[in-house]
Order: structure tokens, then sequence, then C-alpha cells
């Protein structure tokens, strides 16, 4: 295996990140979920979300490191197709990492703006403000669309996962084989 990508599949970082990034919104989206589904005050919910912010943290640097990596590669990749199908593929992988930057970036210009001091593991990273500092627009751009745009994540997410199984079920075209090996 090798650690850059190539025409045929994806090397091994680029399949390192994915899956970390794939467990971790799992994570991410299973303590959400459970939150809806069984309350806020459910063990398992509180078990799953009691690390949003640390998870977050760390899915964001991930995302980041993997989108710097995809650019580095960007030559080496495994095409995804002439026409139409290959550009809803360009376009549905586009979206995607957009929104795996602006979920949490949304996060982030709110931690900015908010009272509260953000510190994930014990790291300040954004001091917190007096009640007179508070940036208004920053928490409502933060809280308006952090949450929205990270269940239309999920939903694209879910279609990811679809046309994954599709292509190895159905159309038995080897392109799952290019991210597991």
């Amino acid at each position: 295996m090798t650690i850059r990508d190539s025409t045929a599949r994806y090397g091994a970082v680029s399949r390192a990140f994915h899956w970390a990034v794939a467990a971790l919104m799992l994570w991410q989206f299973g303590g959400m979920l459970s939150e809806r589904i069984l309350g806020e005050d459910s063990p398992l919910a509180a078990a799953l979300s009691a690390n949003h912010t640390q998870v977050g943290t760390i899915l964001f640097v991930l995302i980041v490191a993997r989108a710097v990596w995809a650019l580095v590669n960007r030559g080496r990749r495994p095409a995804h197709g002439p026409g139409l199908r290959g550009y809803a593929v360009r376009l549905g992988h586009f979206t995607l990492y957009a929104l795996m930057l602006a979920v949490p970036s949304a996060a982030l210009l709110r931690a900015w703006g908010n009272e509260r001091a953000f510190a994930p593991f014990g790291f300040q990273i954004f001091a917190p403000r007096s009640p007179d500092e508070v940036v208004a627009t920053a928490t409502a751009i933060g809280s308006n669309f952090h949450g929205e745009l990270a269940w239309i994540m999920g939903v694209l997410i879910l279609g990811h996962i679809a046309m994954a199984v599709l292509h190895q079920v159905v159309l038995r075209d080897g392109t799952l084989k290019r991210m597991t090996g």
C-alpha cells in the first residue's frame, strides 16, 4: 500500500483521513440523534454528546488536513468518470468538503463571539467575552447555521454511503475498493 494516492486507488493517508473522519462523524451524529430521540437527559445521549466540542475540534483539524492532502494529491486521485455522472460525483464531493469545513467553522465563529471561553482539551483558543463585548452577529451565524448545515451534511453523507453500496452491490465496478483496499 502506498502512502500517496494513485489513479487506481487512494493511498494510506487518504484512507486514514476518510475512515477517521467517518468514525468521528458517526460519533457526533450518534450523540445528536440520541439527544433528539431519547432526550438530552438520556444517559446514552449524555455519554455520546458530552465531548461534542472536543470531538468536533479533532474533526476540524482532520478535515483541514484531509482537504490539504486532497489538494496535494489532486492530479493523482482516481478519476470520477466523464460526463454528467462524473460531474455529479465531483459536485457531491466538493459539497461534502465544503460542509465539513463550514459546520465546524460556524461553531468556531459562535465560540469566538460569545461569553464562554473556548478551550477544548484545556487549551484556550478564545477567551471569554464580557456581556457587552459579545459579537451578536458571530453568535447568531454560528447558532443559526452549525446544526442546520450539519443535518444537511448528514443527509449528503447518507447519500454518499448509498452510492458506495450501489457501486459495490449493483454496479460492481470496484469504486468502494479504492477507499477500502
